[in-house]
């Protein structure tokens, strides 16, 4: 920045008489800079505004490069990949492949049903060393049959009005059920779709249906299994993709 001069109109005998004046205002100012700035700098650490414009500017040329390069590797790999080519009707085989293991299909067939629900006996009419806690159906309990189901080769599944694949998270908080962003009361239904005696089968065999199922006798709690010629389940909505992975050892 230039500095302007100022323009001294005074006698040379006016100026020689203020000449002492100046230098102790000067000295002063001078210590009065070093005791502020303690040994540091007294200018700004931060760049300037056309500094900053000149930065910003930099970085919009490089991002500008950066998405141009990717639009023209999009480009390419879209004219490579036109309907038809080997490649799309790979991966399409592949997709359609997998489709029905990750419930995007709609599905139908004979299976099972479970329900599962709290107990109407009155709190006050409970066996001594039971609590208002055994009476309600829990996550565990509903986590059992869907486990069970699996277990026994279920091809497809439903909690309540919603299909479910095997990463879907059953969560109970008191006696309701939350899954996949909604919530349920009891009774809570549980279908599969697979082999009808292989399911029953699996129910039967299940440790942790066979401690829910002395709770039935003990206190009442609702579990039902029916069998069904014929359900249908929509398809799967929700997302599929994982929050986490790790590769496999294959």
């Amino acid at each position: 920045m230039v500095q302007r001069k100022a323009f001294l109109t005074s006698r040379p005998t006016v100026w020689s008489a203020l000449v002492p004046v100046v230098a102790i205002l000067a000295g002063v100012l001078f210590a009065t800079s070093g005791s502020v700035a303690q040994g540091r700098s007294l200018r700004s650490d931060g760049a300037g505004l056309p500094d900053l414009i000149r930065e910003q500017t930099q970085d919009n040329k490089r991002m500008t490069n950066q998405l141009n390069t990717l639009t023209a590797q999009v480009d390419a790999l879209t004219k490579t990949s036109v309907p038809g080519s080997s490649e799309v009707d790979e991966l399409k085989a592949k997709g359609d492949a997998i489709a029905a293991v990750a419930g995007r299909e709609a599905v139908q067939g004979p299976g099972v049903e479970v329900v599962l629900e709290d107990s109407h006996m009155p709190v006050d009419q409970l066996p001594e060393g039971f609590t208002v806690d055994d009476i309600v159906v829990h996550q565990q309990d509903v986590q059992a049959v869907v486990n069970a189901f699996w277990a026994g080769g279920a091809e497809a599944m439903m909690i309540q009005d919603q299909r479910i694949i095997a990463t879907s998270a059953v969560r109970c908080v008191g006696n309701t059920l939350i899954l996949q962003g909604r919530v349920y009361s009891p009774p809570y239904r549980i279908k599969a779709i697979g082999d009808p005696k292989r399911l029953r089968a699996i129910l039967d065999q299940s440790p942790e249906i066979g401690i829910y199922k002395e709770y039935v006798d003990a206190v009442g709690l609702g579990y039902e299994v029916t069998t069904s010629k014929k359900f249908e389940f929509p398809a799967f909505v929700g997302s599929i993709t994982p929050d986490f992975a790790t590769v496999g050892s294959e």
